[in-house]
């Protein structure tokens, strides 16, 4: 009996609702176990559990609306069943409504829940009737009134949690969280980074070979050795790769290095290194100098590794430690300290979609608390004149600008303007973004001074081709 693809879907879904592993582990692990299958038939089970899992709210919508069982009385293994098939229904336009009715009756009588095929079949029958034909690219299903209850349509159409829509709505204003909203829910290409010592036509030469393996690239608008890949099956399918010639890692990343401002002798110290992108590109930069990159775990130092030894990053030296400690015997030490600090995650919710289910706003506190320790234990590493990058991948003003003023105003550190470092591309983006504000008179939630603003800048979704990215650069000034 061959493999159900469907039902490898429904078994990913139900282990994540065990919260077992992250969407984006266990679909790969799966599509490893099951390497033989179809090259279609690993694009459905992608396709189906990530949009399953993006657009959740909005499916619960949809079935709280037209069941007479809520979603949360459901059986898991139902409402992870409702869920997908209401998916398919809705934004797979290939898949014909009765295919999708048929096989979740199957799988639900295969499972165990024979006496539930008629609920099954019924509440999917009555979507697909309602919807309207796929053919006409309109959708009849309904969504909260936009007027009466902003935030939670907002929540629905865009399969975000309330809270979340609050917070930015608070610090972004409603247009401006809406673009953000957007820009999480569209395509996320591949950010393929290529090694700095590849000489352009070398680079021209691998991006044609992975052309023609029916990839799409572009290079990223902001340097010229970042491209972005659709239509990519795994990094072990991008030419070069394996031999070291690039290497996975977002733009945004690249940009925090570049911010640095690191030079060919400088000894560098990533405190929270994992998975290594950072570490890499650093050593890159500090060809004749040292990278010290350290974190918490052996498997994180193992994954750092593993990545600088494909990458031929010999300048590095690997180290366990918690960041939340002082090293005393590195106090004043280094030319540049990376500190990408662990954090809420909420600017890569469109590539690890499950962030938004499993972030509460009591996890937020905790956070910030954290990232004070680090930041208050590692920023004395900076030596005197040296600079001292602080980044996240996080769209939250408690833990970005908040911290600007930290390091400023309590921890002694001078804001160094990011004009010169950055690409003005980027920069150009950033001022579009404050005319925005200004315009719709949303106040800051953070208020920085014109140094501290000009040190810094949010990268967001819908605005930058980039992860949500935080960055912020100081010198430490001399005692």
């Amino acid at each position: 009996m061959g493999v159900n693809a469907r039902e490898l879907v429904l078994d990913i879904l139900l282990a994540l609702e065990r919260e077992e592993d992250y969407s984006h582990r266990l679909i790969k692990a799966v599509l490893d176990k099951y390497d033989y299958l179809e090259g279609r038939e690993k694009a459905f089970i992608k396709r189906v559990t990530e949009g399953t899992l993006e657009r959740g709210l909005e499916l619960d919508y949809y079935l709280n609306h037209y069941s007479s069982l809520p979603v949360n009385k459901m059986r898991p293994l139902i409402r992870c069943l409702m869920r997908m098939s209401v998916y398919q229904l809705v934004y797979m336009d290939a898949v014909p409504d009765s295919a999708v009715c048929d096989e979740a009756c199957k799988l639900a009588a295969r499972r165990g829940f024979q006496s539930l095929k008629g609920f099954v079949n019924g509440v999917l029958r009555r979507i697909s009737r309602e919807k309207g034909p796929k053919c006409t690219g309109i959708r009849n299903l309904p969504l909260p009134d936009e007027i009466t209850s902003p935030v939670l349509h907002d929540s629905v159409k865009y399969s975000m949690p309330e809270w979340l829509v609050e917070l930015w709505q608070r610090e972004y204003g409603r247009e401006i969280t809406r673009t953000i909203l957007r820009g999480l829910m569209a395509i996320h290409p591949v950010s393929l980074r290529f090694s700095l010592g590849i000489p352009e036509a070398e680079r021209e030469r691998l991006c044609a070979s992975m052309g023609e393996k029916g990839m799409t690239l572009r290079q990223s608008p902001y340097l010229p050795y970042v491209y972005l890949v659709e239509h990519a099956e795994g990094a072990e399918m991008l030419a070069g790769f394996g031999q070291g010639l690039c290497t996975v890692q977002d733009i945004s990343s690249v940009l925090a290095v570049e911010s640095a401002g690191i030079g060919e002798s400088d000894f560098v110290v990533d405190v929270c290194a994992a998975p290594g992108g950072k570490s890499i590109l650093a050593s890159e930069k500090a060809s004749r100098g040292k990278v010290l990159a350290r974190d918490l775990s052996e498997e994180k130092l193992g994954r750092i590794a593993e990545n600088a030894k494909r990458m031929k990053a010999e300048n590095i030296q690997l180290q366990l430690f918690d960041g939340t400690c002082t090293d005393e015997s590195l106090l004043g030490k280094a030319d540049v300290v990376l500190l990408d600090v662990p954090c809420s995650g909420l600017g890569v919710m469109g590539k690890k979609r499950d962030i938004k289910y499993r972030i509460k706003p009591e996890n937020l506190e905790s956070l910030q608390e954290l990232q004070r320790q680090i930041v208050k234990a590692s920023a004395g590493y900076v030596k005197p004149g040296g600079t001292l990058l602080y980044s996240t991948c996080t769209i939250h003003s408690r833990e970005n600008q908040a911290m600007v003023r930290f390091l400023v105003r309590d921890l002694g550190f001078e804001p160094v303007s990011l004009e010169g470092v950055l690409p003005k591309e980027v920069l150009a983006v950033k001022r579009q973004m404050a005319a925005q504000l200004e315009i719709s008179g949303t106040a800051p939630a953070i208020p920085l001074t014109e140094a501290e603003e000009a040190a810094c800048i949010q990268l967001l979704p819908g605005f930058f081709e980039a992860d949500g990215f935080f960055l912020a650069r100081f010198r430490r000034i001399n005692p």
